[in-house]
């Protein structure tokens, strides 16, 4: 008996899947709007996101300036993030704010807004716009809602994102060193510090920004050289100063002792 209900077990299942598939095309075709919104959100508590946004996107235009309309709109936005549409998402979130600025939901579709551009901020080595994007978009909800339970979680998420920023900055400027322009390396770098003086890469880009300056002047036309071995002996000290302990200190000394020697010279 349990072996043939095992056998009849794929059967049974596709029956179901076609009877409610069917259930599900006849009330599309519906025009209980009543119906619909009730079946909407029935299906989003069961996560079924896929239907439940089929109805609420039949919904939108219907229920235009209804009590309903907020609601409708709000769930489409979150069928989106539950699916990974997280573009979409955020531009639902987004016009739901600029369209029901008077809706209990409005708090929670400016953070969701920022927490979807966040989640389509990429590895730090692509285009940054998304990570800007949730930057903003999360100092602008702490801004309005500043005694909101999420605070703590937005200070963390803008501190992640500008860490990849961060983390950008670093790998471009590094480029300029590793292709051999100095001197783009010496803006490059210092812009960098300048951006995001607290960089975990700290201790390196003031390094590689010692090491440029050396190196900009061993390359330099005689006229220059006085200047730019001064600029990497005044780079010594500032870096040696802040990082005594450095694993480069030894390379780091080494190129002072021979900046004071062409200077001498």
């Amino acid at each position: 008996m349990f072996e043939k209900m095992k056998k009849l077990l794929p059967i049974i299942i596709l029956v179901l899947v076609t009877v409610s598939s069917c259930k599900y095309e006849k009330l599309l075709k519906s025009r209980d709007y009543k119906l619909k919104y009730t079946k909407a959100l029935e299906y989003y508590e069961e996560e079924d996101y896929v239907r439940a946004d089929g109805l609420f996107e039949q919904l939108k235009p219907v229920l235009k300036g209804t009590k309903q309309a907020d609601t409708v709109f709000f769930y489409s936005a979150y069928c989106n993030y539950h699916q990974g549409n997280y573009l979409l998402a955020a531009y639902y979130f987004d016009e739901f704010r600029r369209t029901y600025g008077n809706s209990h939901f409005v708090e929670e579709a400016e953070y969701m807004n920022a927490y979807c551009n966040y989640m389509l901020s990429p590895r730090p080595s692509l285009d940054q716009g998304n990570t800007y994007q949730a930057i903003s978009l999360f100092a602008l909800y702490m801004s309005r809602y500043p005694n909101s339970e999420r605070i703590d979680e937005c200070v963390q998420y803008v501190k992640e994102l500008r860490d990849k920023l961060a983390e950008k900055s670093f790998m471009s400027a590094k480029l300029y060193y590793d292709l051999g322009d100095y001197k783009a390396a010496v803006v490059a770098l210092n812009n960098c510090l300048d951006e995001f003086p607290n960089s975990k890469h700290r201790e390196e880009v003031m390094y590689l920004i010692l090491k440029s300056r050396f190196l900009l002047a061993e390359n330099s036309v005689q006229e220059k050289k006085t200047e730019r071995y001064q600029l990497t002996v005044d780079e010594y000290y500032s870096f040696v100063g802040e990082f005594p302990e450095s694993e480069h200190y030894k390379e780091a000394v080494n190129i002072f002792n021979q900046s004071q020697s062409k200077l001498k010279n």
